[in-house]
């Protein structure tokens, strides 16, 4: 019985979805123009080109960013429950806390947090 709930509310969520995406097809006004389809960043006219490389090092930031942003998503749930786990747990979560360090470690000396 839970199993048929599950189905009735993932077909009714894929019905809306594609029914919005059918609707906004139908009604969305299309108008497009010159300035309408004109590339822009942060309301600025572009100068150049926009096919330029980027230094590495913004990738290496954003990387290491969401290494700890997921470790704070991970130990946040943890601490909630950290009385009712016990030590076991609190081996574990110092562990996992130690790879996330010995990963920063690695990249502050191949030198990944520079900003050059």
């Amino acid at each position: 019985m839970d199993y048929v709930i599950v189905l009735a509310v993932t077909i009714i969520g894929v019905l809306m979805f594609f029914g919005s995406l059918f609707l906004s097809f139908l009604l969305a006004p299309r108008r497009p123009g010159a300035v309408k389809n004109a590339p822009y960043e942060c309301g600025e006219k572009t100068i150049g080109t926009s096919w330029i490389q980027f230094n590495v090092g913004y990738y290496l930031f954003a990387l290491l960013f969401l290494v700890f942003e997921v470790e704070a998503a991970f130990l946040y749930p943890w601490a909630l429950v950290l009385r009712e786990v016990g030590t076991a747990g609190l081996i574990e979560a110092g562990l996992f806390v130690a790879v996330l360090v010995l990963g920063l470690a690695y990249a502050w000396r191949k030198g990944a947090l520079e900003w050059v």
